[in-house]
């Protein structure tokens, strides 16, 4: 697999995502003023809900309820449902239930699914309601949560599986996490546990790690996690490695740290192992090289020469937080089966200025992106220049789509979610 050059895909600005191209100022500013964002030329937005709170993952029913997974409890509650009772545009809060956080929702087969920070769920859904949304089917237990990288996102196949990301509780891996000369572990006993995808049956209760399957290794921290059926395979966004310029001083000045490593999408297959903590993906010289704590000069590949590439390279630091492969009708022709990607900045670009805050989508053919990605969706933060996420209005986080082919965007920092329609 190979992936994107860097240069072709570094094309926006810093509000969005890059310069804004000549291709780009087509952007209607006029389309979307209640909701505050950007989008191309004959695509709409309302707002569903203006602050709900700290909305993570979305997912939408068929008959278009929303159900939303709130990282953090809200008056005692989980994951909130929100409904168009009278298909005016107007939504409301019809439901609230689970007593835990976190961040991974999805419905299949007709159960909701939903995880907390060390557990999987399920609810059986009747007649498009959750049944008895107090005493949910643990169906996966007892995840490792150490804090950092906790969220548990989730995907499910065809076949009866379930896809859980473990994300590994350190940066890369040093004896001293985050700490400037502490040299990595080798082996790095975090994969035993984290650090991947693991596969669960999505029917089997009370499920641990004997039980499941690790199904893609050496991934720092996935969060945004689709399934794609038309390709029948997994694909990942992963969040980079932070602080190479801290950590390694003499060697990656704040600048190159800025730029590096790309946040990588993969497709992974049973097997795969995409490297951390060991390598990371060096976007320019389109391979994977050395992490600095085992040894690496920035250009050494030693053991990351067979490591998973990338099937595209995103600059550093925009930190995914959710990938769609959409597959509805609405749209034009060109979004079909291509993936949405939301971007929800991080603070690691520091003390070069913020990037990321945006929606962007790549188009595919035969499960391989087709071209470089387009902005579609910009003015989340509400500001030209951001100090630091905390300065931003808005940071997407979630992503879904309606039965109707409506792309719905979830923000975590005020909780407000965005319906995107497209006027044929």
């Amino acid at each position: 697999m190979t992936s994107v050059p860097f240069k072709a895909i570094i094309v926006f600005t810093l509000l969005a995502c890059g310069t804004v191209s000549e291709k780009d100022k087509t952007t209607d500013k006029s389309a979307a003023p209640a909701s505050d964002i950007q989008l191309p030329a004959g695509f709409n937005s309302t707002s569903v809900i203006e602050s709900l709170g700290n909305n993570r993952h979305i997912v939408v029913n068929s008959n278009g309820d929303i159900y939303v997974k709130m990282e953090r409890l809200k008056d005692g509650k989980g994951i909130f449902v929100l409904r168009d009772a009278k298909k005016n545009g107007q939504y409301e809060v019809v439901k609230s239930f689970g007593n835990y956080g976190g961040t991974g929702i999805a419905i299949k087969n007709g159960y909701l699914y939903a995880s907390s920070n060390t557990d999987v769920y399920r609810y059986k859904l009747v007649n498009n309601e959750v049944a008895d949304p107090d005493h949910p089917e643990r169906i996966v237990t007892g995840l490792i949560d150490r804090g950092e990288h906790n969220s548990k996102s989730i995907a499910l196949d065809n076949a009866g599986n379930i896809y859980v990301n473990i994300g590994a509780y350190s940066n890369a891996c040093q004896v001293v996490n985050r700490t400037a000369g502490s040299p990595g572990q080798d082996p790095c006993p975090i994969l035993e546990k984290a650090g991947g995808i693991w596969q669960f049956k999505a029917d089997k209760l009370n499920q641990s790690y004997p039980e499941g399957t690790r199904y893609a290794t050496g991934l720092r921290n996935v969060v945004g996690l689709d399934w794609n059926s038309q390709q029948n395979e997994l694909y990942a966004m992963q969040h980079g490695r932070d602080q190479l310029n801290t950590i390694k001083p003499d060697q990656y000045n704040n600048e190159e740290n800025a730029e590096l490593p790309a946040e990588e999408f993969f497709l992974l297959k049973k097997g795969a192992d995409c490297g951390w903590p060991y390598c990371y993906y060096d976007p320019q010289q389109k391979k994977k090289v050395l992490g600095p704590e085992y040894g690496g000069d920035g250009k050494k590949q030693d053991r990351c020469a067979g490591k998973e590439q990338p099937i595209y390279a995103f600059p550093a630091h925009w930190a995914p937080n959710a990938v769609l492969f959409y597959t509805g009708n609405m749209f034009p022709a060109k979004y079909k089966n291509g993936a949405f990607i939301a971007f929800h900045g991080s603070w690691n670009r520091a003390p070069m200025p913020q990037a990321g805050y945006c929606v962007v989508f790549v188009p595919f053919k035969n499960g391989k992106p087709s071209g470089n990605y387009e902005l579609f969706a910009s003015g989340f933060p509400g500001k030209d220049v951001l100090k630091g996420p905390n300065d931003a209005k808005y940071r997407p986080s979630g992503l879904a789509q309606g039965p109707d082919g409506a792309l719905y965007v979830s923000d975590d920092t005020k909780g407000k979610i965005w319906k995107v329609t497209y006027n044929k």
